[in-house]
């Protein structure tokens, strides 16, 4: 920060002139291609739509004629106008610009791409929050084009993007290093899940399949419009994929109780699993229910009733040994699906019940570990963002100069 505080006291001791933004660059409209040549087959060029600015790729095309004006070209500044208004510069090649996402373009000699790409964000952000009672909030041209915009020298400029940059490439650094760290304990986690479930060379145990060892009941179906606040609880299948663990005490969701009499319910000890799902992989997830009371369960998933521990039952369920076994079964349509009588044919390992409980201790400490870290990473990678943020808003705050 001192060197650019002396490079400011040196060229701009009384502040630096500011333009509107439409003074210094001109803000190009995206253009409304007809939706009829979308498609997402890759065919034609890619199309740019508001949620590709944040992501900075598009997976819709356009396959019509179009004029070479709406090209977009990699490095090119990008600003979506509906939603939380973010720039970004284009990385992903050729592509075209839909309506409401501008380029801005044209720069005058007095401002630096790269300077503005970081200091509009910055102008953004204040409209964004400028604008009230509006649940989709839409940005105007003429609200961009009015923004004002610091003209430091252009020395100035230079360094605070050479300092930006540097921290936007830390900061993606520290994410890519926490990210790898995660996972490798992840990984670490299920190498050791899937050894000591396995069992190797132990003719103590044996292995069974699971329609030897207990019931599939299916649930019964409850829709969106049976979900309330406060009711009779309920595990909806999509939530064993986003919200559950390999055990629950509580349930995210209640349906109203007029329908108490259609639904099926898993009891305490038992194993619900999601029958369905958008990958093989989510096939078949089982999170172990032991809440004190019945919880109505969705008809896309099945409750597991035996006398084995629900708990090491859903660990057993997370192995490489027991996913190799359930890609036979899954039905592969759009949605992937399996049934009860085909779970039923899935062997897994049986040992004693001490031994199922020793082995669900072990697995538990792994599995909050794993969780503390994930539950962690978000909260560092939030406070690294801050202080970025907090350097950021420093470095692009400038005194007006005195007309």
């Amino acid at each position: 920060m001192s060197r650019i505080d002396d490079l400011i006291a040196q060229y701009a001791p009384n502040g630096v002139p500011f333009r509107r933004l439409g003074e210094i660059c001109t803000v190009f409209s995206g253009y409304a291609f007809e939706s009829a040549y979308f498609n997402t087959d890759g065919d034609g060029i890619p199309l740019i739509r508001i949620r590709d600015v944040n992501t900075g790729f598009s997976s819709t095309y356009y396959s019509g004629d179009y004029d070479c004006r709406w090209l977009v070209a990699d490095g090119d500044l990008l600003i979506g106008m509906d939603g939380d208004f973010r720039a970004s510069r284009w990385r992903h090649g050729n592509a075209l610009l839909n309506q409401r996402v501008c380029r801005l373009q044209d720069f005058s000699d007095q401002i630096l791409p790269a300077f503005l790409y970081y200091k509009v964000q910055d102008e953004l952000n204040r409209i964004h929050g400028s604008i009230q009672g509006s649940t989709v909030k839409h940005l105007s041209s003429r609200q961009l084009q009015n923004a004002p915009i610091p003209i430091p020298s252009a020395v100035v400029q230079r360094e605070i993007v050479r300092v930006l940059d540097a921290f936007t490439e830390l900061e993606a650094e520290l994410e890519a290093e926490l990210e790898a760290e995660l996972e490798a304990r992840r990984q670490q986690y299920a190498h050791y899940r899937d050894t000591l479930l396995a069992f190797h060379e132990n003719p103590d145990v044996k292995w069974m399949p699971m329609g030897e060892l207990g019931v599939f009941i299916r649930g019964r179906r409850f829709t969106k419009d049976d979900m309330v606040a406060a009711g009779i609880p309920s595990i909806h299948y999509g939530e064993i994929y986003t919200h559950y663990g390999v055990y629950a005490t509580e349930t995210r969701s209640h349906v109203r109780e007029a329908i108490a009499a259609s639904l099926r319910y898993a009891q305490t000890g038992d194993v619900v699993i999601a029958s369905v799902g958008e990958t093989v992989e989510d096939v078949a997830k089982a999170v172990a229910w032991l809440g004190d009371t019945n919880v109505a369960i969705h008809d896309d998933s099945f409750a597991f009733r035996s006398e084995v521990d629900p708990i090491y039952i859903a660990y057993a369920m997370q192995t490489a040994a027991f996913h190799a076994q359930k890609e036979q079964y899954v039905a592969r349509g759009k949605v992937k699906r399996v049934g009860g009588e085909n779970l039923g044919k899935i062997v897994i390992p049986v040992p004693s019940l001490d031994e199922q409980r020793r082995i669900v201790g072990i697995l538990n400490k792994f599995d909050a570990l794993v969780s503390d870290l994930s539950s962690g990473l978000p909260a560092e990678i939030a406070a690294r963002r801050q202080q970025y943020a907090y350097y950021r808003d420093r470095l692009l705050t400038f005194k007006e100069a005195a007309a």
